[in-house]
């Protein structure tokens, strides 16, 4: 008996040609074509009419045409780490580390979805046009969750920080965005980077061995990607380095042990870029380019970014593998671009009538403002200095900052038509009554240590001096990537710029009894410890997107309330930090950093400042409690915070963090108004990780903080606010 067949030509598809040209066959060479079989099946039978050639030709980045199939050639490389990145005109969001500053899931989730239609949108035009070039894919080679151990990391911009919790509450909330909620396709494919333990140094990168004990792994590296992974991301990218001796894009125990079978990871596996071809060719680890395959595939690495995968072929007709290890790894990464809808009829998947009106739209570009506005975070505002009034008489504005196009955009970075520097957003502010002037001042680069030295004189006329100072992406970064570094990217010392840090000491004596505001840009922290001495006012803001210049501007006049916190520890100085090749904890992170930092982890000012009660805690059950605590605004205006809950196992049977976040909870309270909060209290959070790696819960005591920032003597000795109770496990006698 003859089968009635669909038959739904891929180039009918791409071209928006009606599924009612569609034909019956009798032949079963097309069958995997019909969109109302499981994917899972489609994929087998797709696989199973191709040669090991063809195979080997869809699983490298840039996959090939297979013209038989009316399959057309696809490039797997794309990027969207705040924004759809280097593919067209597109909607710039703050550089990660800002993100990760808004403490703010729902924020990344919106900022996710924007992103994922924009990058739809583009997708869907270069389709019709047959540009199938790279970055004008739909796989998302972000975010990037890997944890910001050490302040000197180039690229540690581009993380979420130094807190798994918060990395993995907030990459979670952008693949749901990226990847969005429809029962069958997804709106595009999110990738989390780089598994599983990776922050540098960028110059040692590619055969590098970091050795982690069991507990750092369990406790710090891997619970973000544990996030991701509950929130179903298709992709995980495997690191260039070795962990414990084993390459990362190499190793059976990190990818099918850990990633697929104690994690439950479902998707497919992407090396970083090269990361196959350096396990021989620079760290030695296999003794030609068919072994590396043979590791690669039995690890399940399913899609190589590099051309080694070309070799597979050769590696089956020479017995490194079998077609039947090939099948299994490319049946993984095909069934990503079906759930794509890529081989489905045009008007079956909702996400292809995404078109240009979304791209840098007018929503979009207010989300930028948002994600920017609750980015900055205010270090210091000494006698209340800020916010300043719009009539203000005279602004001087200064510094090489200011008016630098480069520190909004960080790196992975989309273009805009619609940039606004923050001198633009300091002018469109001061009324037409006001004076503002500008000038430059000073050079930033670091290795240039001669001020201009233009304008100081300014300040002792002006009624404020705003001087934006700091760092860009060409002197932190991706190795390669930054013209100004002498490291590959990562920074020897974060001390400021000396150039910077003479001018703003003749600044400082220039203005005499005027205020000094000091805004700073960078990805990273710099010891600022001199400015906090002197400076009337410091903000942060980070790389923040496109509409960096206008949340400044918000927040300096006080049109927005700053509730940025910071989502990593500012150290006084390098030598704070323990060596970059050290991938321990000790001594790193709020969790385990014993000295007096700077500033501390989850601290941020805001105008106004609210009244806490007593925590209040109360057993549910015996593996569960409830905190609760009212918040009391005093003053007679709005105030906006971020607050946020720790608890602490201070009586482990080993080491174990000082305080660890467990929730956030953003908050607008009106003049005069209260606002209970509540947070439950789970066993994982009354619980430490042992030197096996292994969650034990605590029968002693468990200290439980809520506040504006992170526990400790430092952050009340900077105007910080947090209460404490205790929650008693132990045995109670009779």
């Amino acid at each position: 008996m003859k089968r009635l067949l669909f038959l739904l030509p891929i180039w009918c598809f791409s071209c928006g040609i009606s599924s009612n040209q569609t034909v019956d066959q009798e032949t079963e060479e097309q069958v995997w074509t019909n969109p109302h079989l499981p994917n899972e099946e489609r994929v087998s039978l797709l696989i199973a009419e191709m040669t090991i050639e063809e195979k080997a030709s869809q699983m490298v980045n840039a996959a090939s045409e297979l013209s038989r199939f009316n399959i057309p050639e696809y490039e797997w490389w794309n990027e969207a780490l705040h924004g759809l990145a280097r593919s067209a005109r597109a909607t710039v969001f703050p550089q990660p580390i800002g993100l990760g500053a808004t403490f703010d899931p729902d924020l990344l989730q919106r900022i996710g979805s924007a992103v994922a239609d924009e990058g739809r949108a583009v997708y869907n035009l270069s389709q019709k046009v047959g540009n199938r070039r790279r970055y004008k894919g739909l796989t998302f080679w972000s975010p990037n969750v890997n944890i910001f151990r050490d302040a000197r990391w180039g690229r540690g911009h581009e993380t979420y920080g130094e807190d798994p919790f918060l990395a993995g509450q907030l990459g979670a909330a952008y693949v749901r965005g990226l990847q969005g909620d429809h029962p069958k396709y997804l709106k595009a494919a999110a990738c989390a980077k780089h598994f599983g333990v990776h922050s540098g140094p960028e110059t040692m990168r590619f055969n590098f061995d970091a050795v982690v004990s069991p507990k750092d792994l369990y406790e710090t590296y891997l619970p973000a990607f544990q996030s991701l992974v509950d929130a179903n991301v298709e992709s995980v990218m495997c690191a260039y380095n070795q962990v414990n001796g084993e390459p990362c894009c190499g190793s059976s125990y990190f990818l099918n042990d850990l990633l697929r079978k104690e994690m439950g990871f479902k998707g497919h596996v992407v090396t970083d870029c090269g990361a196959l071809f350096n396990i021989h060719h620079k760290q030695n680890y296999t003794g030609n380019d068919l072994e590396t395959i043979q590791l690669a595939i039995r690890s399940g690495v399913n899609l190589n970014c590099g051309e080694i995968y070309a070799q597979i072929p050769e590696a089956v007709a020479q017995g490194y593998i079998t077609e039947a290890e090939v099948d299994q790894c490319l049946s993984r990464l095909l069934l990503t671009r079906f759930k794509l809808g890529m081989f489905d009829p045009e008007e079956l998947n909702p996400y292809n009538r995404i078109d240009s009106t979304v791209i840098h739209s007018a929503a979009h570009q207010a989300l930028a403002l948002e994600a920017a506005q609750k980015s900055i975070v205010l270090l210091k505002n000494k006698n209340g200095i800020l916010p300043l009034q719009k009539s203000i008489p005279y602004v001087f504005v200064t510094g090489p900052m200011a008016a630098n196009i480069d520190v909004l955009i960080g790196n992975y970075y989309g273009i805009s038509d619609n940039m606004v520097t923050v001198l633009e957003g300091i002018a469109s502010k001061t009324s037409a009554a006001s004076s503002i002037r500008y000038q430059h001042g000073v050079l930033f680069n670091r290795f240039n240590t001669t001020p201009l030295g233009r304008g100081v004189h300014r300040a002792k006329v002006a009624d404020v001096t705003i001087a934006v100072m700091g760092i860009s992406g060409m002197m932190e970064g991706e190795d390669g990537e930054t013209i100004a570094s002498e490291t590959n990217g990562d920074r020897v010392s974060i001390e400021l710029p000396p150039s910077q840090m003479d001018y703003l000491r003749k600044m400082r004596k220039s203005c005499g009894d005027k205020p000094l505001v000091v805004v700073f840009t960078g990805g990273s922290p710099l010891n600022i410890a001199e400015v906090e001495e002197f400076a009337d006012a410091i903000v942060y803001a980070w790389y923040p997107g496109e509409q960096g210049g206008q949340a400044v501007a918000d927040i300096l006049f006080g049109e927005v309330n700053p509730t940025g916190k910071l989502p990593m520890t500012f150290p006084m100085s390098e030598a704070q930090i323990p060596d970059f090749t050290d991938y321990s904890l000790e001594g790193r992170t709020y969790k385990y950093m014993k000295e007096k930092p700077l500033y501390t982890f989850g601290y941020g000012l805001t105008y106004g400042e609210l009244k806490y009660s007593e925590i209040s805690i109360v057993e549910n059950t015996p593996q569960q409690f409830t905190a609760s605590i009212t918040l009391t605004n005093p003053t007679d205006k709005t105030v906006d915070d971020v607050i946020q809950l720790y608890t602490a196992v201070p009586r482990a049977e080993i080491a174990s963090p000082q305080s660890s976040l467990q929730g956030v909870e953003r908050v607008s309270i009106g003049a005069g108004e209260q606002q209970r909060l509540q947070f439950e209290i789970s066993a994982d959070m009354m619980s430490y990780v042992d030197h096996g790696g292994k969650k034990n819960r605590t029968d002693q005591l468990v200290e439980v903080y809520i506040g504006n920032c992170s526990p400790s003597q430092r952050s009340k000795e900077l105007g910080g606010m947090f209460r404490k109770s205790v929650i008693d496990l132990s045995p109670k006698s009779i």
